[in-house]
């Protein structure tokens, strides 16, 4: 096969956006048509879990296919090990053109860092990345250079014109492309939406999930309105759809469809008030539970729904896997393109891992512990450190995890088959599922992790006197 027949790769992703906030996911209140006719043009996964849900252990876990105690991002802003494989080195060796645009949030502190050509930006050629600012009308980017570059409008409106520049430009060059775009909506700030995308929904007409407890206290939801808030975040998923209709429209008017991989997906949920809890961290579905589109005319079965257990970790080896890739490392994950192709015979995994390995930020805010837990197509299974249990729902009988069933006398069955289960992951993984603390001690990770909360301090202390 020559390298110009070869699939592209067009690789989508949101901060923070849950998986049942679509249209084709049966949340009719979301307006989603671009998304929804991705799903009806490829494959729906209906539960793709987040391995480790929070923004860099998740993003490490992404690119490089391993856990966060072998890629050293166990919480957030601490910088990924550069001597991994990842998807844009291999994609590289691959005989593919690289990029990566928008936000990267995997190379330490301070958030406001240039990442150089090099190996800290994992095998990605073409560069239009900043690490974190959740800033959305005030867009910003670095390239090749440590000068900041800048835009006015919407981020990810900016974001998606530098994709659609890179597609161009790509459409021109004999080789195949792995192109990441990374936008930071419908992350918190909410209320950073464009007003257009706001007048489209009615705060007092919208449903509340079941198990949404809006006058829960909350620290996090102190100064938030839960209707409102609930609003913005639908209005910026509309957002991010209408940039969705434009690179899909780009592909189209360069004749790139019928050869280029779509794929899109979320770093994690938010609970958004539902048992009280906000944001992430959580092994709630709200936190865990991800959208996955893929299309690929002719290779996913269009219109496909797949029930196909997908953690983040197996991304890579999946990804691999659709593209034939060749040199791939030994990796934890599975690969599940047979899954995706739609054939008959493709194996299903039986559970996927999850893990919060350092509670961190709005987690030690809320009193959100350390956990691990086991995900499969009926339960989900969560303990504490300790090997205490926490939490068993049956998604069968209790869809919004309304009923915990841990401890009690018609589960104890099931609870010890999923503690066996979780035994077998802990026990493959060599993972001694120590409290964040020890934690950090057991990976060598303590005083880089005391550096990094001095740095966190003095940067909200430094903002705190900007707006005083």
């Amino acid at each position: 096969m020559s390298l110009s027949s070869r699939p592209n790769l067009l690789f989508v992703f949101a901060d923070q956006m849950r998986g049942q906030d679509m249209g084709c996911a049966g949340n009719r209140e979301v307006l989603t048509p671009t998304l929804d006719r991705l799903a009806s043009e490829g494959m729906r996964l209906t539960r793709c879990c987040a391995t480790s849900p929070v923004c860099c252990p998740n993003r490490a876990v992404l690119l490089t296919g391993t856990y966060p105690p072998v890629n050293r991002v166990p919480g957030n802003d601490l910088p990924v090990r550069t001597d991994l494989p990842s998807l844009g080195t291999l994609a590289r060796n691959n005989g593919y053109r690289t990029g990566y645009i928008g936000k990267w949030h995997l190379d330490g502190l301070p958030r406001d860092r240039f990442t150089p050509p090099g190996p800290r930006r994992l095998g990605f050629e073409f560069w239009a990345a900043y690490n974190c600012a959740h800033d959305y009308f005030r867009p910003r980017w670095f390239e090749d250079t440590p000068d900041l570059r800048t835009a006015e409008g919407y981020e990810p409106q900016v974001q998606t014109d530098l994709a659609i520049a890179f597609l161009q430009e790509q459409a021109k060059r004999p080789e195949p492309f792995c192109l990441v775009l990374s936008w930071g909506p419908p992350h918190d700030p909410y209320h950073l939406v464009p007003d257009s995308c706001r007048a489209l929904y009615d705060p007092a007409s919208l449903t509340l999930r079941p198990n949404m407890q809006p006058d829960a206290p909350n620290p996090l939801a102190r100064h938030l309105e839960c209707r409102g808030t609930l609003a913005d975040y639908y209005a910026a998923i509309t957002a991010l759809d209408e940039q969705m209709a434009r690179l899909l429209e780009t592909l189209e008017s360069l004749q790139l469809t019928q050869n280029t991989f779509v794929i899109f997906t979320s770093d994690h949920g938010d609970m958004l008030w539902s048992h009280g809890w906000m944001k992430k961290q959580s092994p709630y579905e709200e936190s865990v539970n991800v959208p996955f589109l893929i299309r690929l005319p002719g290779v996913v079965p269009a219109g496909g729904v797949s029930p196909v257990l997908m953690g983040t970790i197996d991304i890579l080896p999946t990804l691999a896997g659709l593209l034939r890739w060749s040199g791939m490392p030994d990796l934890p994950g599975r690969d599940l393109s047979a899954a995706l192709r739609g054939e008959p015979d493709a194996p299903q995994p039986g559970s996927v891992f999850l893990a919060n390995y350092l509670a961190c930020d709005e987690a030690t805010m809320q009193g959100m512990p350390e956990w691990r837990g086991v995900r499969t197509d009926r339960f989900t299974y969560v303990e504490q450190p300790g090997r205490s249990p926490w939490l068993l729902f049956d998604h069968h009988e209790d869809p919004y995890q309304m009923r915990n069933l841990c401890g009690l006398p018609e589960a104890r069955t099931i609870q010890e088959s999923l503690a066996e289960q979780l035994t077998g992951w802990l026990t493959r993984l060599q993972d001694p599922f120590l409290p964040g603390g020890e934690m950090l001690a057991h990976l060598g990770l303590t005083e880089a992790w005391e550096e990094r909360e001095r740095q966190m301090r003095e940067a909200v202390q430094a903002a705190q006197r900007r707006n005083r």
